[in-house]
């Protein structure tokens, strides 16, 4: 048990580690190692820290060998669908859901406690954001052919904590949505942001594993 504690209910992660990954390659990069432990046992071990529970999402079949969890479910054939299992298996006293991703391996325990206490301050939702520095620009068949303003622009990331009721009120007609944020905000939720953190880096390509697992070893060197 974890010393969050909110009135009405308890805080529960969900841990979506059931996709494919196939711009990273043939591997499931949930499984890759990055300073020496496995990128969903880091996900899940602050999970645990964070929450008074973890339900961990897996691929169709696949046998969990990692740190302890409350929960273990099968995913479906998109994000969506594996979300959707989590919050079928959450108890019934689970008042907000903190819905976490492998690929984002480094968010550290204040980033997790961040946005569950701005659900707890009132938020349908909160989304640790960082700003983007460099120019964003349209391209089509190779050319530019548009420069984004970028003044209200950012790269969100995971961890993200919702409302459990209007995670699953947004999900309820099975959407297929990219980002479930931008699912509440077009059904009227409010989400707010937290500051998030640049080491949080997202794991697409064994690139950014390679870049992530130097910034791990160094930091648990420490």
């Amino acid at each position: 048990m974890s010393d969050v504690v909110v009135e009405g209910g308890a805080v529960w992660a969900i841990v979506l580690a059931a996709g494919g990954a196939r711009r990273f390659g043939p591997r499931s990069k949930q499984f890759e190692r990055l300073g020496g432990e496995r990128m969903v046992d880091r996900t899940v071990g602050t999970a645990r820290t964070a929450c008074d529970g973890v339900v961990l999402v897996l691929p169709p079949g696949h046998e969990w060998d990692g740190p302890p969890v409350d929960v273990v479910v099968a995913g479906g054939d998109h994000r969506a669908e594996s979300l959707r299992a989590g919050l079928a298996a959450l108890p019934a006293d689970a008042a907000i859901a903190v819905v976490a991703d492998p690929a984002h391996p480094l968010a550290p325990l204040a980033l997790f406690r961040s946005v569950i206490g701005c659900v707890r301050a009132g938020a349908d939702g909160a989304v640790p954001v960082v700003p983007i520095h460099d120019v964003v620009q349209r391209v089509r068949d190779g050319r530019v052919v548009q420069t984004l303003p970028k003044d209200d622009l950012v790269i969100t990331q995971t961890p993200q904590a919702y409302r459990v009721s209007v995670l699953r009120a947004v999900h309820a007609d099975h959407p297929r949505p990219v980002e479930d944020s931008g699912l509440l905000v077009e059904r009227g939720h409010r989400v707010e942001t937290v500051p998030g953190e640049f080491a949080n880096l997202h794991v697409t390509t064994p690139y950014e594993l390679a870049v992530l697992d130097r910034i791990a070893s160094e930091r648990d060197a420490l």
